[in-house]
C-alpha cells in the first residue's frame, strides 16, 4: 500500500524522553497505520477500523497491561 499521502502524528501515550514514539496516520482511506517514529522509514503496521478499534479498547480495558 502507498502510504505517502499519510499525516503521522505522535500519539498522546508515546514517553517524552524520545526513547518511545509511537506514530499514527488516520487520514487513509479504510486503513490505520503505525509506526516506530525512530525508524519512519521502517516497517509499518495496518490496521482496518474494526481492528483499530478492537485493539484500542483493548489496550483502555487494560487487556495488554503486563504483570
Amino acid at each position: 500500500m502507498d502510504l505517502s499521502a499519510a499525516v503521522w502524528r505522535k500519539s498522546s501515550r508515546s514517553g517524552g524522553n524520545g526513547g518511545q514514539c509511537v506514530e499514527v496516520a488516520v487520514n487513509l482511506p479504510g486503513v490505520i497505520a503505525v509506526r516506530d517514529g525512530k525508524d519512519p522509514d521502517g516497517p509499518k503496521l495496518l490496521f482496518v477500523p474494526t481492528e483499530w478499534n478492537a485493539f484500542v479498547n483493548g489496550i483502555k480495558n487494560g487487556r495488554f497491561d503486563q504483570f
